[in-house]
């Protein structure tokens, strides 16, 4: 006989002269539409075939059903499906419990959870239909039209769209590949919220991590970053607050801001940065900083604002500084009004009242242009009432001016300077390093020094010079003085000044990333695997300890 209605049902009580239930037309009751087969028994009724029962508007399909009437529940076994009629929600399992009263669904089993475009799938799932929320304990996998989503547990929000993913969190996109412990999907928008420590890995192998969360427009391709760093081949950036335009390849970081340049070893800091990846153009301001990485050194240079270009041609590749430069390096320092550093041939050009000093040597000019070789002080070009003073051993100033001049260094150390237009010179004669004897005093169009130690050694006029000597008896502070001297040594920026200007907060390169955690699995042995080891040990079993291995998990 097949029940094909549930008033066929109810004609049958009657038939038998039972009284139905009054609460049998209250829409919590859940009711029996059809069946091959009922079967009665004590406290429950069986439906076998083919069984298709109703809850308000959820219809429940599976093969077979024990229905516990007087407690409006059943319990579910094969192919078991459930459909709400008015939402396109729909789930399947292997077995489930339904309770009429609570309205609450327990699926086990292959279990797959469909709404629209998003399904869950799991092995252990309750859906509360009262408030349209599916919860997952022991792994589940989310899958869109963009994203895969896996998490060891989580909660679905339908009426929302909104999934909360807890402990081991996977997020797989066809771009990236993203790792966290605490994520909040919201499936219209195909937006993800992180709390926590989150890692990220682009399919070009870019690296983007958290330690405070970030915030995805997986659609748009946009991220924020809290405490983030970004890594890519060519550069690193890291910020306190870090936003990325993938489509754009646009970063933006706010506080505590580095970008570095793996292929120039040049890192910048700053307050506020943007850098462009594809026009490898960056852009920091606010007590900004630049480390200049060398094999034994670094160069330091503090600015108000940092422009870096590293495009294809060599007249894009520089960086610029803006405003109260200070430059700090172990064999020189020097402070200006603006610089320009000229990637290609490691020239430094200074603007605006540039004062540069190398060890005993101070060097003043309306500009000047300083090359780097083989990462120490080459040469520097002066230009416009350029004026060189050096102090020897005695602490005296000898004195050099000119319209040009031109210095070159060697192992850091002044070597010789060449004097052209309007030369003059101030030096004093020295005895065995520990004696004045006077000062040399010499106009000549063009002058070549000498230095041995930071002190002069040789001097070479060109034709006709016009030189007095003074006497050490007849020194005073006029005649020992080439017009327009001034000693500013007080200026010189030390590593104290760099780091009251900015003192740069590292990033941590053995931070926890969750890419290091290794992948592994706790299987559980089945049953009969459990029986085959027992059994290796000599265990031989009685009959009725066969019954948990042997019953059928729909009758346990």
């Amino acid at each position: 006989m097949r029940f094909t209605v549930l008033t066929s049902f109810i004609l049958l009580l009657g038939f038998l002269g039972i009284a139905t239930p009054a609460f049998s037309q209250d829409k919590s009751v859940l009711e029996i539409n059809m069946a091959d087969d009922l079967i009665g028994s004590d406290g429950f009724e069986r439906l076998l075939g083919d069984v298709e029962m109703k809850h308000q508007n959820t219809l429940i399909y599976c093969d077979s059903a024990h229905f516990f009437r007087a407690d409006n529940k059943a319990r579910l076994f094969g192919n078991v499906r459930i459909v709400d009629v008015n939402d396109p929600v729909q789930t399947t399992s292997a077995y489930a419990e339904y309770d009429g009263n609570t309205q609450l669904a327990k699926l086990r089993n292959h279990v797959v959870f469909t709404n629209k475009e998003t399904t869950l799938t799991t092995e252990y799932l309750d859906y509360d239909r009262l408030g349209n929320i599916a919860y997952y304990y022991n792994d589940g996998k989310v899958v869109d039209s963009v994203n895969v989503l896996t998490s060891e547990r989580g909660t679905y929000e339908v009426n929302i769209e909104k999934i909360t993913f807890k402990k081991d969190v996977v997020l797989v996109n066809p771009d990236y590949t993203m790792k966290t412990n605490d994520l909040v999907y919201m499936t219209i928008p195909k937006t993800a919220e992180t709390i926590g420590l989150t890692n990220l890995i682009s399919k070009e192998g870019n690296t983007l991590d958290a330690q405070e969360g970030s915030f995805y427009d997986t659609q748009a391709k946009k991220f924020r970053f809290y405490e983030g760093v970004v890594e890519t081949e060519t550069s690193r950036i890291k910020a306190k607050e870090l936003y990325y335009s993938e489509l754009e390849a646009y970063y933006e970081g706010k506080e505590d801001v580095s970008v570095l340049n793996k292929e120039r070893e040049v890192e910048i800091f700053g307050d506020v940065g943007e850098y462009w990846d594809e026009r490898k153009y960056s852009l920091v301001h606010g007590n900004a900083l630049v480390r200049k990485y060398f094999e034994t050194d670094t160069l330091f240079m503090a600015a108000d604002t940092l422009i870096s270009q590293d495009g294809e041609a060599d007249s894009m590749k520089y960086l610029l500084a803006f405003r109260s430069i200070k430059l700090v390096k172990s064999d020189l320092a020097g402070v200006a009004d603006s610089l320009v550093y000229n990637y290609p041939d490691s020239s430094i050009q200074l603007f605006k009242d540039p004062v540069m000093w190398n060890q005993k040597s101070q060097i003043t000019a309306d500009s000047m242009v300083f090359y780097l070789a083989n990462e120490e002080l080459d040469r520097v070009f002066m230009k416009d009432k350029v004026f060189v003073i050096t102090q020897d051993t005695l602490k005296n100033f000898n004195q050099m001016k000119g319209r040009t001049m031109i210095g070159y260094f060697v192992a850091g150390q002044m070597d010789k300077i060449d004097i052209d237009g309007n030369g003059e010179s101030l030096y004093f004669a020295v005895q065995a390093d520990t004696l004045s004897q006077g000062i040399n005093k010499t106009l000549s169009a063009n002058i070549k020094l000498r230095f041995k130690d930071g002190a002069i050694q040789r001097v070479t006029y060109g034709i006709k010079p016009d030189g007095k000597f003074t006497p050490f008896q007849l020194i005073n502070e006029e005649n020992s003085r080439l017009e327009g001297f001034i000693w500013r040594y007080e200026e010189r920026p030390t590593m104290d000044d760099i780091i009251a200007w900015r003192k740069p907060e590292e990033i941590d390169l053995d931070a926890d990333n969750l890419f290091n955690d290794p992948d592994v699995k706790l299987v559980l042995p089945t049953d009969e695997e459990i029986l085959k080891s027992l059994e290796k040990r000599g265990w031989k079993p009685k009959k009725n300890d066969l019954l948990p291995f042997l019953e059928p998990e729909e009758n346990r």
